[in-house]
């Protein structure tokens, strides 16, 4: 590679690393059909990729987050979370809505267990029986 561009690209992206990550990925995007922001000059895709970072004519940080973004296989969709003064409310956890809906997710509730009754199922436990197997 030119060794001038990728002097000239430190001074925007500190990382050398970092910088071949970037530059590759824009190489891969401009080999892809997307379009150059600097002249070709007859240069190959990975070093206008350099020289359109070291000329600023695109963000490193978009970059990176384009990179980042396209490494993604599982993108979290951000969904609202239930009211918890509702849930206190009525007493335990509920995930609801009409069950005429048929989209509707099912009514999931649990049931409130004293600390007496838990102390009392564990003491009426019974250890399992030992086998020659262990």
């Amino acid at each position: 590679m030119a060794r001038v561009t990728v002097e000239d690209c430190i001074d925007k992206v500190d990382n050398r690393f970092e910088l071949v990550l970037l530059a590759s990925h824009r190489a891969r995007q401009i080999s892809q059909g997307a379009a150059i922001t600097i002249d070709r000059d007859n240069d190959k895709n990975p070093v206008v990729a350099l020289r359109e970072i070291a000329d600023e004519t695109l963000s490193p940080d978009d970059l990176k987050e384009d990179l980042i973004h396209s490494l993604q296989k599982h993108v979290e969709v951000d969904e609202p979370e239930p009211d918890p003064v509702a849930l206190l409310a009525a007493g335990g956890v509920s995930v609801a809505a009409d069950s005429e809906d048929e989209d509707a997710p099912e009514v999931v509730t649990f049931d409130q267990m004293s600390e007496e009754d838990l102390l009392a199922g564990i003491e009426g436990l019974v250890p399992p029986e030992k086998s020659d197997d262990y």
